[in-house]
């Protein structure tokens, strides 16, 4: 069920993109495992003209192991971020892994399109909006906790440093650098005349 399901929506982006469809023809015949973490292992194969996944331990060309939201941050903007940070190994061939990414990310689906297929387009549009509102509020709310709490632990509890306190300290700390290089220079300009 799950294997349909991904494959459906995976080979449905295929015809609208010209750079899916060539890295797809590149990739034929080559598959990259993705093994989520406590949960399951999936297998994309590329045909040439379409894409699919299965369920097996058939071996791959490549693999990409890692939580679920890693494996998800893999296919969005933060990718370079998620791979530097650790939390998706890449096993295998890993020009063939980059292949791969590059073309979930032309095929990431869009939600709002999908629910429209299922519920119509007014109904899919609305909880679009609503997913994208409470996304926003989300994050401005965990950016204002966050700030809260660096400001708390700053002001009132003084466990950390206010940024205004440790950008002064950093200027202060640059200026001594910046003198006793100054000083040393002046120093050794002083030893040579007078060693000659």
């Amino acid at each position: 069920m799950l294997s349909a399901t991904l494959d459906n929506l995976l080979n449905r982006g295929l015809p609208r993109s010209p750079r899916a469809r060539q890295l797809c023809a590149e990739l034929e015949g080559r598959s990259v495992a993705i093994e989520i973490r406590a949960i399951t292992r999936l297998r994309v194969a590329s045909t040439g003209r379409t894409l699919t996944v299965t369920r097996d331990e058939a071996p791959a060309d490549a693999t990409l192991a890692g939580g679920p939201a890693s494996l998800l941050a893999l296919a969005g903007e933060s990718a370079e971020a998620v791979l530097q940070r650790g939390e998706v190994a890449i096993g295998g061939d890993a020009e063939l892994a980059q292949k791969f990414r590059e073309l979930a990310r032309l095929l990431r689906p869009d939600l709002e399109e999908e629910l429209s297929l299922l519920l119509g387009d007014v109904p899919a549009h609305q909880l679009g909006r609503l997913a994208r509102l409470t996304l926003d509020w989300s994050r401005s709310a965990a950016g204002t906790t966050l700030a809260n709490l660096a400001e708390y632990l700053g002001h009132e509890r003084a466990d950390l440093v206010p940024r205004s306190e440790g950008e002064q300290f950093l200027r202060g700390v640059d200026a001594v650098r910046e003198g006793v290089d100054r000083l040393g220079a002046r120093l050794e300009q002083l030893a040579r005349r007078r060693g000659a």
